[in-house]
């Protein structure tokens, strides 16, 4: 008979092996192996970190319950400090050594082309989430890439003057105001040529430097030009500061946003029925039984972000599992391209339709929007869903 002290060393080493075993990577021949790379730390951490959490509660979800085909979903995250150096090699990683079969880039888009390159030397696609839709995934789609973040540079003004339009109760006089960043002036830029179409006389146009401190000048200028409707497109701190200083010159206008993640709560805090955003997402004041959902996956996991920051990532999920589901057990990165360029996933609410691609649309078939305001007592919708084709 051995002896106890053999015995024990036999049970050691078989716990150790056990350990071992337990803790090794899953292999690409026992999951789908899906890299992404995003801003995890650092100041733009705040924007991405909660898109890559949401995203990963919703595999965590996914696995739980048997995965995809029967097969697990490997994650395989990498925090690239919105370096491009960093977001590239993250990227070599995935393709070279995991045998990732899909990525996902949720970072500025800086990153964008270092990661764009690692993909399409591998074969492999690219999924932008959480993170602004680069002009080539629109039709006719000119790379191996798709996106499934809410805005949408030019669709959102249409938007978002649709609305004044219908809203007005006398002639419009709009104001307009970007940030000092490229993307934002586009956009009003755009929003401003396309007033005057519906009848609405331009009084003013802005870019506001990002370090501004005192926002009264704008408001000042805003308010002299006898403008009844502001129009913003921007980071939130350039649209809720123009709007705080507006109210402080006593300016009793309407004002139109974009429903960046803090739009909710400002909503809800402010309580100012003639403060509207406009959305691509539905708030969770709409208390859909996917929001509750979304809402219990994260007390589960001890979450410290707040619901509205998560719908982003949780929206990528879908999409993934959708992917994966499409492209079959012995999914490849060919079969995932096939399967992506054909999906159709049901957003449950979360939007006013749909996701769907194709071939020559990486973007979304439809893009929808819903407006909202405090009606006196509570968020709530003042214009439903309604949506645009997208060419």
């Amino acid at each position: 008979m051995p002896s106890s002290v053999s015995l024990k060393r036999l049970l050691t080493a078989i716990v150790v092996a056990l350990a071992a075993f337990m803790a090794r990577p899953t292999s690409a021949e026992d999951a789908y192996q899906v890299g992404v790379t995003g801003a995890l730390k650092g100041r733009s951490a705040a924007s991405y970190a909660p898109v890559v959490e949401a995203l990963r509660l919703y595999i965590d979800k996914v696995n739980a319950a048997g995965g995809v085909n029967g097969k697990p979903v490997n994650l395989l995250i990498e925090d690239d400090l919105t370096l491009p150096w960093k977001a590239g090699a993250n990227a070599r990683k995935f393709l070279t050594e995991d045998g990732a079969v899909l990525m996902l880039d949720a970072s500025l888009s800086m990153t964008y082309a270092t990661v764009v390159a690692e993909a399409k030397n591998a074969g492999v696609p690219l999924i932008f989430a959480g993170s602004v839709c680069p002009k080539y995934i629109y039709p006719p789609a000119a790379e191996d890439a798709f996106c499934t973040n809410a805005f949408a540079a030019t669709y959102d003004s249409r938007a978002a003057l649709s609305f004044v339009h219908e809203a007005a109760a006398e002639p419009v006089k709009i104001a307009f105001v970007a940030m000092a960043i490229p993307l934002s002036r586009m956009e009003i830029d755009f929003a401003a040529g396309e007033a005057p179409r519906l009848g609405m006389t331009v009084v003013y146009k802005e870019g506001i430097l990002p370090p501004t401190e005192d926002y009264t000048p704008f408001a000042n200028g805003i308010k002299d030009t006898g403008a009844n409707w502001v129009y913003s497109w921007a980071p939130w701190v350039t649209q809720i500061r123009t709007y705080e200083a507006l109210r402080q010159t006593g300016w009793s206008g309407s004002y139109v946003t974009w429903a960046q993640t803090e739009a909710e709560a400002e909503l809800e805090r402010i309580k100012d029925p003639k403060l509207y955003v406009v959305s691509a997402n539905a708030l969770f004041a709409d208390a859909l039984p996917i929001q509750k959902e979304i809402v219990a996956a994260m007390n589960e996991a001890g979450s410290k972000y707040r619901p509205e920051q998560m719908i982003e990532g949780w929206i990528a999920g879908m999409i993934v599992e959708g992917a994966l589901k499409g492209a079959g057990a012995d999914a490849t990165p060919a079969k995932v391209r096939t399967a992506l360029q054909n999906l159709k996933v049901d957003m449950q609410g979360l939007r006013g339709g749909p996701l769907e691609w194709t071939s020559e649309n990486h973007f979304r078939l439809m893009q929808y929007y819903r407006v909202y305001h405090w009606d006196g007592a509570k968020i709530a919708p003042v214009k439903d869903w309604f949506a645009y084709e997208v060419k």
